[in-house]
């Protein structure tokens, strides 16, 4: 049955390892605009309905070659977009950024909500309600979503009855990666795979 892909946008250029978050301007690299190139390709095979993008700049460069490649619109779906993060415009990495500051701890007491940005219920919320606006917009064909890796973790780990609480480095979510959720005949989610297209383009672990 038809299906809404979920896709996470392709590399970003970001030499100074920024967490971008919700800020604008933030474009793909030229790698990433590679997968999303790849990610095109990938969708070929797909009778698309529907392609609905995260309002920022990378997700909606992720899908402009989506759109060509199948003549379609670009519906902008606010409910797609990032997590917010206080932690938002700085460097971030573990020893090195943000979280090396004292002043950064008060917000790192509640990994379960979590504390320092949009809770994951709300995540979840939205970006199923996000998904089933693409399902019933693509009328019975198949609908992508073009969003980011936070969401996309969180909404896969409540379909498949994952704790929420993770270590970041261990989600299952890399660049341009697709998370495919499957719709039965009552409209109603009945499974869920993953599948990484431009996985030959991801750069290399340090």
């Amino acid at each position: 049955m038809a299906s809404v892909h979920v896709i996470r946008h392709g590399e970003v250029e970001n030499p100074m390892k920024i967490l971008y978050g919700r800020q604008p301007g933030w474009r793909l690299s030229d790698r990433g605009q590679e997968m999303a190139k790849v990610i095109a390709q990938w969708s070929q095979e797909l009778d698309l309905g529907a392609l609905h993008v995260s309002p920022l700049q990378r997700a909606q460069e992720t899908a402009q070659p989506i759109a060509n490649i199948h003549k379609i619109a670009i519906t902008t779906d606010e409910k797609l977009i990032e997590a917010s993060n206080i932690f938002e415009g700085k460097a971030f990495g573990i020893g090195d950024g943000a979280l090396a500051h004292p002043s950064a701890w008060r917000h790192l007491w509640n990994p379960w909500k979590p504390s320092w940005g949009e809770p994951y219920v709300e995540q979840i919320n939205r970006m199923l309600a996000a998904v089933f606006s693409a399902h019933a917009a693509a009328n019975g064909k198949d609908a992508i979503c073009v969003s980011h890796q936070l969401p996309i973790w969180i909404l896969r780990s409540a379909i498949e009855g994952r704790r929420l609480l993770h270590d970041p480095r261990k989600r299952e979510c890399t660049l341009a990666s697709v998370t495919s959720i499957h719709f039965d005949e009552e409209g109603d989610i009945s499974g869920l795979t993953y599948s990484e297209p431009a996985r030959h383009l991801l750069p290399s672990k340090k």
